[in-house]
């Protein structure tokens, strides 16, 4: 019989995830809720020497992992899938305490966790290649492989989400996994994977969970066993990371940095316009790579946009989701807060106006709108990361184009018009990873290929069969003859 709860009833606290649960080299890690500070359990903190075991044994179980029947593979993602499922509300309880997230959020991470399994359910049954016409005789074919051991480094802000969507259809094709979950959310993000993949019956050693500093990771995708990297964070830490992964030549999947346009045009629903700005730019506080943090609005309707926008920001409640109803929970933790300070702080010096927001209590960020921003304005140029919507006007097409382009991220994509047409064809002008007509640019599904441009990453690496297989397998070229030819030199 499966467990009644996933974490209770394991050894987790203070250990490291191998396949089995020991005490990490590298000490232990307090995991602490940002609410309100308190301690909510301890993990291992892997050390380089934990990193070098994990890896030497995930190579060998991967080999053994590779080998199994395609069903055998598929059942456990199925079995996983069905265990989020189950522990949903115990999964929906750690991500509200230990990342701050609402309990729509919350419940958003875990449904997409286990449709994220339930769609690596079907790769391992995927064709393993294809028959290539040759005009020689012999058969000629490719073969697609399992490329070994995979990292996977995954960020706080959602933390499962961003770990399972590369975690499970790796292991889905074959692969071993080390996971480095950031250690500021080292349970939702790392634990309770170990956790439910263990009760779906992974065997032992082909997934690993070791939280770490940032030197670990680093180590890891410098370590020769490792043949693909997927790094989910921020621009600069992913050219760290880029950097060594490019030097040694292995599957490099990048998903970074954000600062995406929201145009509203002359023609949208006012009413459904603002509603679509709040969600893409409050949900979680703004600490998502594809929060609506630009507000591009058309001349003609901006200063009721503003307005209204602004009116209905002012009344959203914030505070600790663990015990109320909220729509923000608190920011991560005090660096990130003063960040998103400084950045609205500076945007108001540089001539942007603070209409509601710009102020805080603890780590708790009241949702911000800050009008006549534009190019020169901090939080209009940068990522906040935080609940802050930055709001420009434009006055004809063109500029709307070149004002969104013109950024050297490109991952995200909103636009709301009456005129479908229009919102496509203005959509073809602006370079971004995603784009979503009549609605806001926070959008994901397990089978929909997701990633960035430019400076948000290397483009179209996560979700969906193809990208997957892409990402995590190789491709090797066969041939086969009846008999040895007659070669005559």
């Amino acid at each position: 019989m499966l467990n009644t709860t996933i974490l209770d009833d394991a050894p987790w606290q203070g250990r490291i995830f191998t396949g089995s649960w020991h005490e990490a080299r590298g000490g232990v890690s307090t995991v602490l809720e940002p609410a309100t500070g308190a301690t909510l359990g301890i993990v291992g903190a892997a050390g380089i020497e934990d990193l070098t075991d994990s890896l030497e044994q995930a190579r060998d179980a991967q080999r053994t992992w590779a080998a199994a029947p395609y069903s055998e593979r598929a059942a456990v993602m199925r079995r996983a899938g069905d265990l989020w499922q189950r522990h949903s509300r115990e999964v929906e309880h750690w991500l509200i305490r230990e990342a701050g997230a609402t309990r729509a959020k919350a419940t958003y991470e875990v449904r997409g966790a286990a449709a994220e399994c339930f769609e690596a359910s079907s790769l391992p049954s995927h064709p393993l290649g294809e028959v290539i016409p040759s005009e020689r005789a012999w058969m000629s074919m490719t073969r697609r492989l399992p490329v070994g051991v995979v990292a996977v480094i995954a960020p706080f802000n959602a933390p499962l989400k961003l770990a399972i969507r590369s975690v499970a259809p790796a292991l889905a094709l074959g692969n071993a996994v080390i996971l480095k979950p950031d250690p500021r959310t080292a349970v939702s993000g790392g634990v309770t994977l170990a956790r439910i993949f263990e009760e779906a019956g992974l065997p032992a050693g082909v997934l690993h969970v070791l939280p770490g500093a940032a030197d670990v990771g680093l180590a890891l995708v410098d370590h020769p066993a490792v043949r693909a990297v997927s790094f989910t964070g921020s621009t600069a830490a992913g050219r760290a990371v880029g950097q060594i992964a490019a030097r040694r030549f292995i599957h490099t999947h990048l998903e970074l940095g954000g600062n995406n346009a929201l145009i509203v045009l002359e023609d949208a629903d006012l009413d459904r316009a603002v509603g679509a700005a709040m969600q893409g730019t409050f949900f979680h506080q703004g600490q998502v790579c594809m929060a609506s943090s630009r507000h591009l609005v058309h001349e003609s309707i901006y200063e009721e946009f503003v307005q209204r926008l602004a009116d209905q920001t002012a009344q959203l409640t914030v505070g600790d989701p663990a015990v109320e109803d909220v729509a923000l929970g608190p920011i991560i933790d005090d660096r990130q807060r003063d960040k998103i300070h400084a950045l609205v702080t500076d945007s108001v010096q540089a001539g942007a106006k603070l209409i509601t927001g710009g102020s805080y209590e603890g780590l708790f960020y009241r949702p911000t709108v800050l009008a006549d921003s534009g190019p020169g304005i901090p939080a209009y140029d940068s990522e906040v990361f935080g609940p802050v919507a930055a709001v420009a006007r434009f006055s004809t097409l063109d500029e709307a184009a070149h004002l969104a382009s013109d950024s050297e991220y490109g991952l995200s994509l909103g636009i709301l018009t009456s005129d479908v047409t229009t919102g496509l064809a203005l959509a073809e002008r602006i370079p971004t990873g995603t784009a979503h007509i009549n609605d806001q640019t926070i959008n994901d599904e397990a089978n929909a290929p997701f990633g960035g441009m430019f400076d948000s990453g290397t483009a179209t690496r996560f979700g969906g069969a193809h990208a997957n297989i892409e990402a995590y397998t190789e491709t090797r070229w066969i041939t086969v003859r009846q008999e040895t030819p007659a070669y005559a030199m």
